[in-house]
């Protein structure tokens, strides 16, 4: 991925937004705290940084402080690195004169974020191996072994057994028409990502997820979770409510729940309450809508967003922890049935000659 910005190139986006955009902001809230001015932190880590797209970045940064520019100006200039959330903070803190402050919880804010997600993938890299490792043993036992059972099994002259027969034409079709199976599945996945990129398709598809047994709870849990450590943050950061349900709606990741939550902004911009906005919408729990309006009462309503996020972050802990144990038994037995399957299939009829023979 790349960036052009003042006619140079910015490459890495990626490496940047996972290594290199915590450490800024920590140390960019470190040296602000510690008295350092603005324009002297960014320098110290234009000078100390490694990453040879990030300098460019802070360089740009650099010169548009120089210029009298607010930070916020200068981050708006990398959309992909510093989203509208990320700025809007900066913004509001540069406005409440809490920058520093802000660039904290920013800080604490993207390392949970960051947190959240490796925890979701480490759960879901086992079970993604082993099936992975599964589909090609069978692949290659299909492709390269079928075949030469099929040719010791044609010697017989006896019909072959149900299941032996089925994978002897399924290893046919496979060696025979190769090209036709992956133009299909080439045409197949094209297919689905332009379906995908309309709007029907992706709430259409967004909302299947949420459907799954198991997985679909748990994405809700990561999304509302995710929603309310943003808003809170924003909140306490001075943005207004509109803007920030604006900014947290589009993050999310899911578009029927960006749907709700934009849905409920127009309400509340109509002078309904939050808690009555959220009201009623089907993919955002009780619990939540019910600690929002116990906010609103007691006009914390940051605190109770916080308490949520905490919530559902044990709760989303505690989902992947017992989604791993149950993975390891239900990839076992799938092994069992899949590769084992194929074995007693291409061995069938040698059995059934022993029995031939020995009558």
């Amino acid at each position: 991925m790349e960036k052009r910005v003042h006619g140079q190139r910015v490459t890495g986006v990626r490496q940047i937004l996972k290594k290199e955009l915590i450490p800024f902001t920590r140390q960019m809230a470190s040296m602000l705290n510690a008295g350092i001015s603005v324009l002297v932190s960014i320098c110290t880590l234009e000078e100390q940084c490694a990453h040879p797209g990030f300098k460019i970045v802070l360089k740009s940064l650099r010169e548009s402080i120089e210029s009298g520019a607010p930070v916020s100006d200068g981050l708006r200039k990398f959309p992909r690195i510093f989203d509208d959330m990320y700025v809007n903070m900066v913004a509001a803190g540069e406005k409440s004169g809490q920058f520093a402050s802000i660039l904290k919880r920013l800080a604490i804010m993207l390392d949970s974020s960051a947190r959240l997600v490796r925890k979701v993938k480490s759960a879901m890299t086992y079970p993604t191996v082993v099936l992975g490792m599964a589909l090609v043993i069978a692949a290659g036992l299909i492709t390269f072994i079928v075949p030469v059972f099929a040719d010791m099994f044609s010697s017989f002259g006896k019909d072959l057994p149900g299941p032996t027969q089925f994978l002897v034409d399924v290893s046919k079709l496979i060696r025979t028409r190769w090209y036709v199976i992956i133009g299909v599945v080439v045409a197949t996945i094209i297919f689905f990502k332009k379906w995908l990129s309309t709007p029907i398709g992706r709430n259409k598809f967004d909302q299947f997820k949420l459907n799954l047994p198991i997985f679909g709870p748990l994405m809700q849990k990561v999304a509302v979770s995710r929603f309310c450590h943003l808003f809170a943050q924003m909140l306490t950061s001075g943005v207004p409510i509109l803007d920030a349900m604006q900014i947290v709606g589009k993050s999310l990741g899911n578009k029927v729940m960006e749907d709700a939550i934009l849905s409920a902004r127009k309400s509340v911009e109509q002078g309904n309450l939050l808690s009555s906005a959220l009201e009623g919408k089907a993919c955002l729990p009780i619990l939540m809508i019910r600690m929002i309006a116990a906010g609103e009462k007691s006009g914390r309503v940051d605190e109770m967003l916080d308490n949520v996020a905490t919530t559902y972050d044990d709760e989303v802990e505690n989902m992947l922890s017992t989604l791993t144990s149950l993975m390891e038994p239900f990839l076992m037995v799938f092994l069992g049935v899949v590769i084992g399957g194929i074995v007693i299939s291409m061995f069938l009829p040698i059995f059934k000659l022993g029995s031939v023979v020995g009558g």
